[in-house]
């Protein structure tokens, strides 16, 4: 039987533009680092492994990650998983602890990107060798291929499907960024804060319709991390104050239910998230209705839509009426994305699940400040990369 785990330390950065701070992936990671460590009170000597997350950085930039934290010697593991690097991190790190490896992990995600959007992950020898090339087939055979940004493209096409299937509208998708970027004002380590109007939304500019700027996550700098410890590990050292269990997780690929419709909606990741929710679900004797607080990949407004149907929130087709009638912000049924979400928090690649995990250990603490949702016990994390991955992690506060 797999032994309890349980986050005993988060931190995270600020999320800023790219080339805004002078600063170096090895500062954000030492930066969140030493804030995990911090929380929870304890020294990096303790830890055992380190799993270091990020996507464009070198090979081994782990290890110069890590080295700002201590020079111990442990293994470094450097992970990669497009989008969902992050929580692929978390999930290592966990591992190694519920199967008796280590009693005291550290998981760290972070990335410096590039100013502008994100390309179609196409390399030197062209389209063809991209992870994510059947993924941009599928959309190619449907929709073309436009001159727009690829990612914004693939899911722009993705909500021009569920328009076209369920009657979705494009202020419905709106609400989405406006509801988000509300949430972020009261986040001090979010990217944007700032508040913005339906009409702002709808109105600012069309990156691919009918998804705008202010419905996209941008490119950003940071990093988040989260110290992973045993029943055992808490015990010893007096954290149960702090200790949050993860009581479920599971990490899905795509599988030919992704590609076999040609549908955008299917080959932008909503089966593997249905496929990992249903995993966790499972593991943990929880639905969504025991769920209180949800950060999830809204990359693209769509996504969050898309995602919504995927956790069981609602029927398919039924996600713009539930964002349309307040039922994921305060107040709801759920509360989704309290820091902001990728789209105003900000997406450092590697960083994003990590942050997503920080937010929710806080959540059940709470310790969320201004936008703290009352009452919060049980938290769920959804995080997803094209080419592909999904993962969701359940916590609970014992």
């Amino acid at each position: 039987m797999a032994q309890k785990t349980y986050l005993v330390g988060v931190g995270m950065t600020g999320f800023a533009k790219p080339q805004s701070r002078d600063w170096h992936y090895g500062d954000m990671a030492k930066e969140a680092g030493a804030a995990a460590l911090a929380d929870a009170g304890i020294g990096y000597g303790l830890v055992e492994q380190a799993a270091a997350g990020f996507c464009q950085q070198q090979s081994t930039a782990g290890q110069r990650a890590v080295y700002g934290l201590g020079l111990t010697g442990i293994p470094v593991y450097n992970v990669n998983n497009n989008c969902a690097t992050g929580s692929t991190a978390l999930m290592m790190a966990r591992q190694f602890v519920a199967g008796g490896l280590n009693d005291c992990v550290l998981a760290l995600g972070f990335e410096q990107m590039r100013p502008g959007a994100l390309g179609s992950g196409a390399g030197a020898e062209g389209f063809a060798a991209s992870p994510v090339a059947r993924h941009y087939g599928v959309m190619a055979a449907r929709h073309g291929f436009a001159a727009t940004p690829p990612t914004a493209q693939i899911f722009g096409n993705a909500a021009r499907e569920h328009m076209e299937r369920y009657g979705t509208t494009a202020e419905q998708l709106a609400l989405v960024g406006v509801k988000n970027h509300r949430h972020s004002t009261a986040n001090p380590r979010a990217q944007f804060r700032d508040e913005y109007t339906l009409e702002q939304v709808l109105g600012s500019r069309t990156i691919h319709a009918p998804l705008t700027k202010l419905q996209c996550s941008p490119t950003s700098d940071g990093a988040a991390a989260a110290v992973v410890a045993s029943e055992r590990f808490v015990r010893e050292h007096g954290l149960e104050d702090r200790a949050v269990e993860i009581i479920g997780q599971a990490m899905t690929t795509d599988t030919e239910e992704s590609f076999a419709s040609g549908s955008c909606i299917d080959v932008v990741g909503k089966p593997m998230s249905r496929a990992a929710a249903r995993a966790v679900y499972a593991q943990s004797g929880l639905g969504i209705e025991d769920v209180d607080v949800i950060e999830l990949h809204d990359c693209f407004s769509v996504n969050e839509l898309l995602t919504y149907e995927a956790l069981g929130m609602c029927a398919d087709g039924e996600s713009g009426k539930l964002v349309a009638e307040g039922a994921t912000t305060h107040g709801g049924r759920w509360v989704v994305n309290p820091s902001g979400g990728l789209i105003s928090k900000g997406h450092p690649l590697g960083a994003t699940g990590l942050a997503q995990c920080a937010e929710l250990v806080w959540q059940l603490r709470g310790e969320a400040e201004g936008r703290q949702v009352a009452g919060a016990r049980v938290g769920l994390a959804h995080n997803i990369g094209l080419g592909g991955a999904a993962v969701v992690t359940l916590l609970v506060r014992p």
